[in-house]
């Protein structure tokens, strides 16, 4: 990184460099000046200037010295979403980028600065589907392949408005080099990791607990879900005891979310709390539902918490789930991808919304005498970033990257996890984060990472390449004529079925630092660019993005994606959000 006293030593010992191509054209100037300056005309008129000159195109100094050519400086987009506009926190980041970019140029570096934008599963698919809506239109009435044909045409027509800002912000861009993550080459990188990353036994489908949006109906990212505090209730609920014990009829269980109840599988005590230790191993009887429940004791309870008595939901809950693993109990699902309350549950409560069969349970437990009392509570609520919605924890079938598995003979580490290898190269120095701090924070992610959820149940976006056969089996190839030779080649003759869901948009923009300079071909490009000089970004992203794109590049080309992360601070309002 640069700061300005070195910055300022450096212009003064070296010459500015233009292109050559750097002359004055006085058929670009006015004929007379205005009266008062008039910045949009003349930063319009002077910006498509420089641009149609090629003064931001990179590569111009690359044999400027006599030793056979300038280092590289290189800057790629942080894409933003192909469907925004730009905001305060773009406005500040490109200003940084540029400026290094700038410095680097009159410095006479061979500077690539790459821009590009991301399209934006979720937030893209939104905006279409609205305008249908307003049209009497669902995407289901068009079809797949109607309604993605559909995204292409508003993507052509509103969907460059983001780089026309950059170019009015006077971003010095090489715009030949603009990319789009489902531009044809680098949706061809896509496809070609998913299917070495399978082949490796680094990607696989299963039946995980994801966080769940119900109004789109699709898995979503953490970052896709804000968390904030909201008054809520306790509920205590009485849960009788299958044998009376010493005179206790009843454990009473705390609860934020009474609906889940019908999906409860255990109770669960603290093992050192002497209040419950002389029952653990014994049964209740689950209220409402009939079924007998074992009383089982973990160290994940906090025994100040409520009663000390925790109900145990493996299907909806993620602490639960773990508890479930450790436990090997069952996961029964009482609610539907719409969230209402499925065939698992008692009839009583089958199809009616969360929110009433909670209304609807809480009377029930009362006027059984099962309902101890009712507390204000705050509590912590999920919701959707897209919809508002209370986002539910969802037991749904996925695909997964493992992070933690080791890779195969044959890769660039084998033998270690693609976390292990980026954690490594920021430990020895071949990534550097300033402020220094945020390496911490880097590391603490990748050192409790789970695996990563990759699928997406949308139509835009990048297609899983994977077929399935009439037995359910599956057959991952790069397209559907791969598809159909490795079925025949194990003697498969059924028909094939593609999968429907699209893959997580940060999976695609992981691998930008190497598929926007031409992977999986061994293009001059890669060989001169990779890795880039700097990443400009804020601290918001460095677990979703930043080290995604280090473990991807590392597995997938052996180099890290960059040397340096700078990382800045946010554009926020007067109530410290974004």
């Amino acid at each position: 990184m640069f700061h300005i006293e070195s910055m300022l030593q450096a212009i003064d010992s070296r010459p500015y460099s233009f292109p050559a191509t750097m002359t004055t054209n006085p058929a670009a100037l006015p004929d007379q000046l205005s009266k008062s300056f008039e910045p949009q005309e003349l930063e319009s008129r002077w910006y498509a200037e420089w641009e149609q000159r090629g003064y931001f195109r990179g590569g111009q100094h690359v044999e400027s010295t006599e030793s056979g050519g300038s280092q590289p400086f290189v800057i790629q987009f942080p894409p933003p979403n192909v469907t925004g506009t730009l905001h305060m926190g773009h406005a500040f980041n490109q200003t940084v980028m540029d400026g290094l970019v700038r410095y680097h140029r009159m410095r006479g570096d061979d500077t690539v600065f790459i821009p590009g934008t991301d399209h934006a599963g979720i937030a893209t698919q939104i905006v279409v589907e609205r305008q249908l809506d307003a049209q009497g239109i669902s995407r289901h009435d068009l079809g797949r392949e109607s309604f993605v044909a559909k995204v292409w045409e508003w993507k052509e027509k509103s969907g460059n408005a983001i780089t026309e800002q950059f170019r009015r912000l006077g971003s010095s861009c090489d715009w030949d080099r603009e990319y789009f993550t489902m531009d044809s080459n680098l949706s061809r990188g896509v496809v070609e990791t998913f299917v070495r990353l399978h082949e490796q036994g680094l990607i696989y489908r299963g039946k995980r607990l994801v966080n769940w949006d119900p109004v789109l109906g699709t898995a979503v990212s953490d970052l896709e879900v804000v968390s904030e505090e909201e008054d809520g209730h306790m509920w205590e609920i009485c849960y009788p005891l299958a044998k009376p014990q010493d005179g206790i009829e009843h454990l009473v269980v705390a609860t934020t979310r009474p609906e889940t109840m019908l999906g409860d599988v255990a109770v669960m005590v603290h093992p050192e709390d002497e209040r419950y230790a002389h029952l653990i191993g014994k049964t209740v009887i689950l209220p409402l539902v009939g079924r007998e429940i074992p009383v089982i004791a973990d160290d994940y309870v906090d025994r100040e918490f409520g009663t000390g008595v925790v109900k145990v939901t493996p299907a909806h809950d993620f602490n639960d789930y773990a508890v479930g693993q450790r436990h090997q109990l069952d996961m029964i699902s009482v609610l539907t991808l719409d969230a209402k309350i499925s065939d698992e549950a008692p009839a009583a409560y089958r199809g009616l919304d969360r929110f009433e069969a909670r209304a609807q349970i809480v009377k029930d437990l009362q006027s059984q005498g099962l309902l101890q009392s009712i507390k204000p509570h705050k509590l912590m609520v999920p919701r959707g970033d897209r919809t508002n919605t209370v986002i539910e924890p969802m037991l749904t079938d996925q695909w997964f990257v493992a992070m933690s598995k080791p890779a195969p003979e044959g890769t660039q580490h084998p033998g270690k996890s693609i976390t292990e290898v980026a954690l490594q190269v920021v430990d020895d120095g071949r990534i550097k984060f300033y402020p220094e701090n945020w390496t911490t924070t880097y590391n603490q992610w990748l050192e409790k990472i789970q695996d990563w959820c990759i699928s997406r149940q949308l139509w835009w976006g990048h297609q899983i390449p994977a077929w399935y056969t009439e037995d359910g089996q599956i057959i991952v190839a790069r397209n559907e004529e791969e598809a159909r030779s490795k079925a025949d080649a194990a003697g498969i003759t059924g028909k094939l079925v593609r999968d429907p869901d699209v893959l997580d948009t940060w999976f695609s923009s992981a691998l930008v630092p190497f598929t926007d300079l031409g992977w999986p071909e061994k293009t001059p490009d890669l060989a001169r660019y990779l890795p880039s000089s700097v990443l400009v970004t804020g601290f918001d992203i460095i677990f979703f993005w930043v080290a995604r794109m280090v473990m991807m590049s590392m597995h997938m080309t052996g180099q890290v994606p960059f040397h340096t992360v700078y990382v800045h601070g946010l554009v926020c309002d007067m109530d410290g959000k974004k």
